[in-house]
C-alpha cells in the first residue's frame, strides 16, 4: 500500500509525517553552476549508489521523459515539490515502490532525500531518511562544515539541511477563525504553518503543513522534538475545539451528513467543492457519526482526485468537465 492510503498515529488530526534532508556532493559546484554535464554525473552516482544498497527497491525515473500531467502527479502526492515537477531538464527522481522514499536529483541542491509516513511518525521517519543519508555520504561524500555543517545553496538550509513537517487536519481550527493566531504564535517558536502544498500554496480544505524555521544550530533531533511538541498542543486544540463545534446543536452534523450525501450522489465534482465535502466527511469519520466510512479511504481519495493524478491514472488528457465526471464518479464508488 502506499503511504496515503494509510491512516497512522493520531490519524484523526495528522494525516502525515514528513522529513526531507537536503545534501550537495562536496566535488561538484551547487546546482545553478552546474554545467548539464555534472548534473548528469551526479544524477548517475546516485542512482547507482542507491541502487546498490537497494536493489530492486526503487525506481529511476528521468524527470523530462514525463509527461505535465505525470509530473504534477507526483507532486499532487507530495513525492516531489511542485518547482521539481515543472521545470524538468537534467533532473531526476529515485522512487521508492511504495512511494514511502523519494530522492529528488537536481532540485535546488543535488540531492534532497525525503521519506514519507502516515499518521505521527516523525521520529521512524528521520531513521528512514538517515540510512539513506549515510549510504549516499559513504559512496559520494557531502559537503560539511565544521562550524556551519551542510553546506546548501540557499542560505536558510545550512546546517542539518533538514526540513521537518506534519500534515494536519485542521477543520475546526479552520472553522473558528484562529487559524491566524495560531500561526502567529509557533512562528516565534520556529515553526511555520504553510498551505497543502507547502511555500506559497493555499491550504486545500482544511490541510495545513507545519514545519521547522530553523535548521542552524540545532540537531536534528531537537528540531524533530519541537516540532512534534508544538503539534501536539495544536492537536489538543483541534480536538478541544471539535467537542465545541459538536456541542453547539445539529449545525455540524447537518454539514457534514449534507456534504456526505453530494459526494454519494454527485455526477459533477470539481476539485475545490471536492476539497471543502471531503474535509467535512473526514471530520464526521473521526467524530464517529459516519462508521461506514473508514479514514484510509477518505485519506486515499484526497490524493487520488487531484487533477493531475486523474489524469495521470486515466492515461490521457482530460478537460475540466471530463475530470469533474470522472472525479464524482470514483467518490461514489469509493463511498457506496
Amino acid at each position: 500500500m502506499k503511504w496515503y492510503q494509510q491512516t497512522g498515529l493520531e490519524g484523526d488530526t495528522v494525516i502525515s509525517s514528513r522529513v526531507r534532508l537536503a545534501r550537495n556532493v562536496a566535488e561538484y559546484p551547487f546546482p545553478c553552476r552546474m554545467t548539464q554535464q555534472q548534473r548528469q554525473e551526479v544524477n548517475e552516482k546516485t542512482r547507482q549508489a542507491i541502487f546498490d544498497a537497494n536493489a530492486g527497491q526503487f525506481e529511476y525515473i528521468d524527470m523530462q521523459k514525463l509527461t505535465p500531467a505525470r509530473a504534477m502527479s507526483l507532486a499532487e502526492r507530495h513525492l516531489i515539490s511542485p518547482e521539481f515537477a515543472q521545470e524538468r531538464k537534467g533532473r531526476a527522481l529515485l522512487l521508492g515502490k511504495d512511494e514511502r522514499v523519494s530522492i529528488m536529483l537536481g532540485e535546488e541542491d543535488h540531492i534532497r532525500i525525503q521519506a514519507l509516513s502516515a499518521g505521527l511518525a516523525l521520529d521512524g521517519t528521520l531513521k528512514t531518511a538517515w540510512q539513506l543519508d549515510d549510504v549516499l555520504d559513504e559512496k559520494l561524500r557531502f559537503a560539511f562544515d565544521e562550524r556551519l555543517g551542510y553546506l546548501t545553496q540557499c542560505p536558510t538550509n545550512l546546517g542539518t539541511g533538514l526540513r521537518a513537517s506534519l500534515m494536519l487536519f485542521l477543520p475546526a481550527v479552520a472553522q473558528t477563525g484562529a487559524m491566524h493566531n495560531l500561526a502567529a504564535a509557533v512562528a516565534k517558536l520556529g515553526i511555520t504553518i504553510r498551505g497543502t502544498y507547502g511555500e506559497g500554496s493555499d491550504a486545500k480544505g482544511t490541510f495545513f503543513q507545519i514545519s521547522n524555521q530553523v535548521t542552524l544550530g540545532v540537531t536534528e533531533q531537537e528540531a524533530v522534538k519541537n516540532l512534534m511538541d508544538i503539534a501536539g498542543q495544536i492537536i489538543a486544540q483541534e480536538r478541544s475545539l471539535r467537542e465545541n463545534l459538536k456541542s453547539r446543536g445539529p449545525q455540524l452534523e447537518d454539514r457534514i451528513f449534507r456534504s456526505y450525501g453530494i459526494l454519494r450522489n454527485a455526477r459533477l465534482l470539481s476539485a475545490d467543492e471536492f476539497m471543502s465535502r471531503i474535509s467535512d466527511v473526514r471530520l464526521g469519520v473521526g467524530l464517529g457519526m459516519i462508521p461506514e466510512v473508514q479514514l484510509g479511504d477518505v485519506d486515499a481519495l484526497l490524493w487520488e482526485m487531484q487533477p493531475a493524478t486523474l489524469m495521470a491514472n486515466a492515461g490521457r488528457n482530460l478537460d475540466a468537465a471530463a475530470r469533474d465526471t470522472l472525479r464524482a464518479e470514483t467518490v461514489r464508488e469509493t463511498l457506496k
